[in-house]
């Protein structure tokens, strides 16, 4: 009975506070390269509701609270301040077609989200997005894609505002083409990489894990760094180079400051939040 009733008050207390909020962005420290967002904490049930960023199948995962907060703790995970896969800053004009394009998957998200604690389980996810497909003439593939970028990308309507792919437009990010490598050659043989949307993703995840652990920011030391945490044992024409993650640095607006990015683990107090919380950006 004793055991039980403790139970009972920590599952009590995890319901009124907790020391995650929507959005944040844990990184695994023990785990090259692996990250989530928490997309929604559900503390009628004390759990978390995370994404693995980086993942191209990735879906809702549940992770009870109090595990996740043992173990950032104990250093297993650690919290970021800079988010290195939200949507890079809009760059205007933004062209019409493209603004249509996310207005139609705005309303798509925003529809299914409406419920969205069965959004997050497999079943009735599948059933909301048929449904909706049905109603509006989407495929189920298009809506699921749109979730995922959603989820991706910080939570935000500007997460689906497509990528610019006119190559030589001005302020506009040109297409990648498999097979073929934009930019100048490179000297000597190495052919090197295209910077792709994950790329650049990698190229923010780096930036901020160096900034995480040092008060000066090198971009130089960055680079180093991060191709040993992420391209360690790759063949040299596979890798990006200094060139290519300054600019998208720059391009992105993804260099941060001299700031230590991991804070105290101070927990919420207040009232608990309702359950179908939406994102601010959610009407």
């Amino acid at each position: 009975m004793l055991a039980r009733s403790l139970h009972v008050e920590k599952h009590t207390e995890l319901r009124e506070k907790s020391m995650f909020t929507q959005n944040d962005v844990l990184e695994y420290t023990g785990m090259q390269g692996h990250m989530i967002r928490v997309l929604w904490i559900d503390r009628s049930q004390a759990l978390a509701w995370t994404y693995r960023l980086g993942s191209h199948s990735a879906l809702p995962e549940p992770v009870l609270l109090h595990e996740l907060e043992e173990a950032l703790r104990a250093g297993g995970v650690r919290r970021l301040l800079v988010d290195p896969f939200a949507a890079a800053p809009r760059q205007e004009p933004v062209p019409q077609g493209y603004l249509a394009l996310q207005t139609k998957a705005w309303s798509a998200v925003r529809a299914l989200h409406a419920d969205r604690e069965a959004l997050y389980q497999p079943r009735e996810r599948t059933i909301l997005m048929a449904s909706y497909a049905a109603a509006h003439g989407i495929s189920k593939s298009s809506i699921l894609r749109y979730l995922r970028r959603y989820w991706e990308r910080g939570q935000t309507p500007d997460a689906l505002l497509p990528d610019y792919g006119n190559s030589g437009a001005p302020g506009r990010t040109r297409a990648v083409t498999a097979g073929i490598k934009r930019g100048r050659p490179r000297k000597g043989e190495a052919t090197g990489t295209n910077a792709d949307e994950r790329m650049r993703a990698i190229f923010r995840a780096a930036a901020a894990r160096y900034a995480a652990s040092h008060d000066d920011f090198s971009r130089r030391a960055a680079y180093r760094q991060m191709l040993g945490d992420f391209f360690q044992g790759q063949d040299a024409g596979g890798l990006p180079s200094f060139g290519q993650f300054n600019y998208w640095l720059e391009r992105d607006a993804a260099a941060p400051p001299a700031v230590t990015l991991t804070r105290p683990c101070a927990p919420l107090t207040g009232r608990a939040a309702p359950r179908f919380a939406h994102h601010a950006a959610m009407p």
